[in-house]
């Protein structure tokens, strides 16, 4: 069961580090629209087709879930839709493996932590050997993380602004730190949201939902959250930047592919939050360990393409050597994390 939760996390890992690509296709658009037109699909059509079709009774679910579970989730949604609006901005300054590692780092040390401190479980996961493991695979993804961001940090020493911004348009390290730093921190609100609604999820259970799909529900009100947000701020955007005709013209790109391809970016990036809902399922006691195994594989698949993408062309052997550790080191997080998650099973 461990394995599978693994497996579903690590997948999960892959669409949220590769859900930025498309954007690069999107042409004379402003940030704002495609951002928006993205969150439509990743936050709304989305979650309820396949809530749809994954829980029989899923407005009956909704009917009969408390409504302090509905309201703190929504709440925590909007607040994590904060997080995605700035976290994208630090794509932006960043690219794609620094922007990940510094934002993701945060969110995975708040959303891992925070709510096992708030339930009231931290003390016990250090007095058995299965928590001991995970918090273990915690740190060391912290760690990892920070490697990573010392990769950052000897780039920016290394390049010119001419260079880094040859693959990055708008670089800007200080800029991009400040909002992955709040990215990260409201982020994290993700964690939250379902904790706050795992009695949505019990309903749905009750209702005759596999076991499996029992967080769709819970999406579709974290997410409404997150689109409320994101949709105000993108409108006003809109406005101010006289960028929406952007949504009927895009000057001599085609205005279909930009729709595709943003449409595009928002089912990708909808998937790793299913793929999370059905690996956290899988993780016995220590659920809440699924953030890090997720934010972990993210910050994986995104240098990996921060790779592909020659983010880090210029740069010495050095610096080169300083972001593979740091992904190696990831990596070694996740296997802890999953030898935590195994140990619980047996009971230690």
């Amino acid at each position: 069961m461990v394995i599978i939760g693994i497996l579903l996390l690590a997948l999960g890992g892959v669409a949220a580090g590769s859900f930025y690509i498309p954007f690069k296709k999107v042409r004379n658009w402003a940030w704002e629209s495609y951002w928006l037109v993205n969150g439509l699909f990743s936050w709304i059509l989305m979650p309820w087709i396949v809530a749809l079709i994954t829980v029989p009774t899923l407005m009956l679910v909704l009917k009969q879930s408390p409504a302090k579970a509905l309201f703190w989730t929504y709440l925590f949604g909007l607040l994590w839709g904060i997080g995605g609006l700035t976290f994208g901005l630090s794509m932006r300054y960043l690219g794609m493996s620094l922007g990940y590692a510094i934002a993701l780092g945060f969110c995975a040390a708040f959303g891992t932590i925070i709510p096992p401190i708030y339930d009231g479980t931290f003390l016990d996961l250090l007095t058995s050997a299965s928590g001991l493991a995970t918090l273990s695979g915690v740190l060391v993804c912290l760690i990892g993380i920070g490697i990573c961001g010392w990769a950052g940090i000897s780039k920016e020493r290394e390049l010119s602004d001419e260079k880094k911004k040859e693959t990055i348009k708008e670089f800007s390290f200080i800029k991009g730190l400040i909002v992955a730093f709040f990215a990260g921190i409201m982020s994290a609100c993700m964690a939250f949201g379902f904790v706050a609604g795992s009695a949505i999820a019990k309903t749905a259970v009750e209702n005759g939902t596999s076991s499996l799909w029992a967080n769709n529900p819970v999406l579709i009100v974290i997410f409404a959250g997150g689109f409320t947000t994101n949709f105000l701020w993108c409108i006003f955007l809109n406005i101010k930047n006289k960028s929406t005709k952007n949504y009927f013209q895009s000057g001599n790109a085609s205005l279909f592919a930009n729709y595709v391809f943003s449409a595009l970016a928002g089912i990708i990036w909808y998937f790793q939050f299913m793929l999370y809902g059905m690996g956290r399922t899988k993780m016995s006691g220590y659920d809440f360990a699924s953030w890090s195994v997720l934010m972990a594989m993210v910050i994986v698949v995104s240098n990996i393409w921060g790779l592909i993408f020659r983010e880090w062309k210029g740069c010495s052997k050095r610096t080169i050597s300083i972001i593979t550790s740091g992904i190696v080191v990831v990596i070694m997080s996740i296997v802890l994390i999953g030898i935590g998650n195994y140990l619980v099973t047996i009971g230690k």
